[in-house]
């Protein structure tokens, strides 16, 4: 499976081949995540709004359009954070009423999306949040840095 990479304005785009055991590495992790967490879902998102991986309850909301405008809410922020002269925001958070929203960036990669209630705190949701981000972005590394196949 082929999936878009994340990239800045002047970088040319790369694209990562992702095998059957990447997605099963990354669905480990987010089940871990989420069960820790107590949050509701983790989608794991490219830079071009695909989910790569999905894990949760998405029953209340189409899981393909939240994926999408993460990515678009992501390149937003990314392009807000340069305007104010820093790279980019490595930490969104959304609360809405019932469903809250947090966004973490996995190195270039990558979105974490992780919606969340409350049955779970903020804090939980970040605190496992940054434990999972820095495994997402080691996974992520270690598949750009693999060899690709013939």
């Amino acid at each position: 499976m082929k999936i878009a990479t994340g990239m800045s304005d002047d970088e040319k785009p790369r694209r990562l081949v992702f095998t059957k055991e990447d997605i099963e590495k990354f669905t480990r992790a987010l089940r871990a995540y989420l069960e820790n967490a107590k949050a509701s879902c983790a989608l794991l998102v490219d830079a071009e709004g695909h989910i790569l991986v999905k894990e949760g309850e998405t029953s209340t909301y189409p899981a393909d359009t939240l994926a999408t405008l993460v990515a678009f809410n992501v390149e937003s922020a990314r392009r807000t954070a340069g305007l104010l002269g820093d790279k980019e925001f490595s930490v969104l958070y959304h609360q809405e009423g019932r469903e809250n929203l947090q966004l973490t960036l996995t190195g270039r990669w990558g979105v974490l999306a992780v919606v969340f209630d409350d049955k779970t705190t903020l804090g939980m949701v970040r605190l496992y949040g940054s434990v999972l981000s820095s495994k997402l972005k080691e996974l992520f590394t270690e598949i750009a840095n693999r060899k690709p196949p013939a």
